[in-house]
């Protein structure tokens, strides 16, 4: 299954914009009953800050090799067609697309439900860094999807810690990029 994958994977760099209609036509095939598309688009203003443009950076190796991933997880939770997504660096102003993802399935409900997964995934674990710009101002930005994973992460720290346990990680292979799934096992529990 994996040579008939049909993926589009890209970080565009300054200065060019998304052509949402390429994305789209990408993932369309006769087969297709559903696209989901997902536009992340600049807005004018943050908590009452007036913002004037985005400025995105990524360490681009690691960001396209897990953005494979999480269309790789993708694929193997739901029946899907072929995936788009991209990603812009540099600065994007107020009402212009910084990220796009375009998902095709047979049916809607696998597009949908993996388009979600694919944006939540990708502010969650892909190495893309925000800065807001506004009029009085400028600050580096943590995506609330990477900081509630990090506390997450936190809190099962702080349980292994209470208590004497081996931890076993293993590859996660579903619905996760670039992470590990933890095992934990008990002292009464090893085999």
């Amino acid at each position: 299954m994996a040579s008939e994958d049909k993926d589009l994977v890209e970080i565009l760099e300054e200065h060019n914009k998304i052509e949402i209609a390429k994305y789209i036509n990408y993932v369309s095939a006769p087969q297709a009953g559903a696209i989901a598309t997902f536009s992340g688009t600049t807005r004018d203003t943050f908590e009452g800050k007036t913002v004037l443009e985005l400025r995105y950076e990524a360490y681009v190796p690691m960001a396209l090799r897990c953005m494979k991933s999480i269309c790789s997880s993708a694929r193997s939770s739901w029946n899907l067609l072929a995936i788009a997504v991209a990603h812009c660096l540099g600065p994007v102003p107020v009402g212009e697309t910084s990220v796009f993802i375009a998902v095709s399935a047979v049916h809607r409900a696998d597009a949908l439900d993996a388009c979600k997964f694919v944006i939540d995934e990708i502010k969650a674990s892909v190495p893309i860094w925000k800065k807001e710009v506004y009029s009085n101002g400028e600050v580096w930005k943590e995506n609330t999807e990477f900081l509630e994973r990090r506390l997450d992460l936190g809190k099962k720290d702080e349980i292994w810690n209470e208590k004497e346990i081996e931890v076993e990680v293993e590859r996660h292979t579903r619905k996760s990029c670039c992470g590990a799934k933890v095992k934990v096992i008990e002292e009464g529990d090893k085999k």
